[in-house]
């Protein structure tokens, strides 16, 4: 798991190292993003671009978020 810690970056940087991390991510791992809001126009993003997410709001106001290639339907 690639894990980005990018609470108190500011905007486009926690994108770019998103996007960076997802191009080297081996299959069938995941990138972990922790940030202090939701970032919203990433999941346009990840969804346009075949990638699942899972996020977490934790009780410390932070967010996990959790991505990866989605699994995409056996060939017939």
């Amino acid at each position: 798991m690639i894990v980005i810690d990018a609470r108190g970056w500011e905007p486009p940087r926690p994108f770019e190292a998103v996007m960076e991390a997802l191009c080297r991510l081996p299959p069938g791992e995941r990138v972990r993003l922790i940030l202090e809001r939701e970032p919203f126009p990433l999941y346009r993003v990840l969804e346009h671009n075949g990638y699942a997410y899972y996020a977490t709001a934790c009780d410390d106001g932070r967010y996990e978020i959790d991505i990866c290639e989605r699994e995409r339907p056996a060939a017939e």
